[in-house]
């Protein structure tokens, strides 16, 4: 038990992966975009259907640069698409 708390502490004092700042970027044909900046857009486009923020449960996201478009889909029933 002593070793698994002393792990426990020095990752998180040190950080590691989970606590790492992370930053993705899609790159494609000469374009880019960035995680965040698709995730605020995505967000923008679902209140826009009228749901309400903590409603959101789930979102899966299907980037299709070579469609130009990142599909999207919440709680398993709403469908929608922003431009890549």
């Amino acid at each position: 038990m002593a070793r698994k708390c002393s792990v426990e502490r020095a990752q998180n004092k040190a950080g590691g992966f989970a606590k790492a700042k992370k930053r993705i970027t899609i790159q494609y044909q000469g374009r880019e975009r960035l995680e965040d900046n698709l995730l605020n857009l995505i967000k923008k486009s679902i209140l826009e259907q009228g749901v309400k923020d903590e409603d959101i449960q789930e979102i899966d996201i299907y980037i299709k640069p070579e469609e130009q478009a990142v599909f999207y889909v919440v709680n398993k029933e709403i469908n929608g698409q922003i431009g890549f």
